[in-house]
């Protein structure tokens, strides 16, 4: 099966081709989303579209502190979730690759993760779209209900 890998800083990920819509590049700044969850940067105008913009890094590790970004230009990786528009927030695409098993989740793993892979010498982190897609939406509620 083939996936999108990306990078978070250093550690790499991946994500199933067929839940990508497509990679663009991050622009200047986003609007603000009012009272909105720590890992929601804000929204874009893509091509007429709105699209939410998330911060990868904070919603898979919200204990961290969150990093000043320096360097070139991050990209958004967009997930096809239908009419919904979702992007993610990576520090750079490495590109496609078959990725042919995909082992167990480490115990204690969160639900955005499906399992650990490896391509060559390098391990990578399998994420589960839905559970993303669910822990943006969880993030949302939790803000509304406070």
């Amino acid at each position: 099966m083939r996936h999108v890998v990306f990078r978070l800083d250093k550690d790499r990920y991946a994500l199933p081709l067929a839940a990508i819509r497509e990679v663009v590049v991050t622009p200047e700044k986003f609007s603000r989303v009012p009272r909105s969850a720590p890992s929601v940067r804000g929204i874009m105008n893509l091509r007429g579209r709105v699209v939410t913009v998330v911060e990868l890094a904070t919603l898979l590790r919200p204990d961290q502190p969150e990093k000043k970004h320096e360097g070139p230009p991050r990209k958004i990786v967009l997930l096809d979730r239908g009419r919904r528009e979702l992007g993610l927030l990576v520090t750079e695409v490495d590109g496609i690759e078959a990725i042919e098993k995909v082992g167990p989740a480490p115990p204690k793993a969160p639900a955005t993760v499906k399992g650990l892979a490896r391509l060559g010498a390098l391990a990578v982190t399998v994420l589960e779209p839905e559970a993303l897609d669910a822990a943006v939406a969880a993030s949302f509620s939790k803000i509304s209900r406070s």
